[in-house]
């Protein structure tokens, strides 16, 4: 009896990659949106005024906004995903019904057109037919696992959590510390959160961690100079 072969260490040879991944994503920009998006609101309006009122009006009104427009943002976007996948799954079921010889031929077809050669994607195509024909055509065609259609409720579910999660941290940052230390330890805890962030995206991910993590880290700090900017100019033109 052979043996099965050990799994490849980090690469994704698994199944329920795309929802792994899709709560990866919705997670990752939720929170950085909450921590951005709230953090930029609260250090906009501590620019404008000292009163801790408007600020902290402001903050819950963005962090309670925005995890809605989070959520109801990937639900919109991952249902027309999902959507799309089902549709294509149900068209490639009828046809396996309609017409499985033609679909047979297509499918060696897609084998031949990989580098086999006409024997050997023939008998590929009827293996695989025979043991799964709709798993078979919707990998060869579609590049689609029926068992792993992203769900719009779980991505909506993680984005509005991880935005809430993520926008929490800049509230306390601006709420806690004293009036003359509000404004600094906001921007110290975003950016602290920010490369935290980053750096995990770029690990669970596998692309580059320096890369990753600057890139969010500077796109933070470029939010939250431009909205104290802003602030701190309409207050002292007495706007706020």
């Amino acid at each position: 009896m052979t043996a099965e072969p050990p799994p490849h260490l980090g690469e994704p040879h698994r199944q329920g990659l795309a929802q792994r991944l899709n709560w990866l994503r919705a997670g990752v920009l939720g929170a950085n949106d909450g921590i951005v998006s709230v953090a930029a609101i609260v250090v906009g309006v501590a620019g404008a005024t000292s009163n801790l009122a408007p600020v902290l009006t402001a903050g819950i009104a963005g962090l309670v906004g925005g995890a809605i427009s989070m959520a109801l943002g990937e639900y919109v976007s991952v249902s027309s995903q999902s959507d799309s996948e089902r549709a294509l799954i149900a068209k490639e079921k009828r046809e396996l019904l309609e017409m499985p010889d033609e679909e047979l031929g297509e499918l060696a077809g897609l084998y031949r057109a990989k580098g086999l050669s006409p024997a050997t994607a023939q008998q590929v195509a009827l293996e695989l037919t025979a043991h799964d024909a709709v798993a078979a055509h919707l990998s060869a065609e579609l590049n689609i696992d029926e068992t792993d259609v992203v769900s719009a409720w779980h991505a909506a579910g993680a984005s509005a959590v991880a935005f809430t999660i993520g926008a929490l941290l800049p509230l306390l940052a601006v709420l806690l510390p004293p009036d003359g230390w509000r404004v600094p330890s906001t921007f110290l805890a975003v950016l602290v959160a920010l490369t935290l962030t980053g750096w995990i995206s770029a690990q669970l991910g596998g692309s580059s961690r320096a890369k990753s993590t600057l890139r969010v880290v500077v796109g933070g700090a470029i939010a939250l100079v431009a909205t104290y900017g802003i602030g701190t100019l309409l207050g002292a033109a007495g706007i706020a």
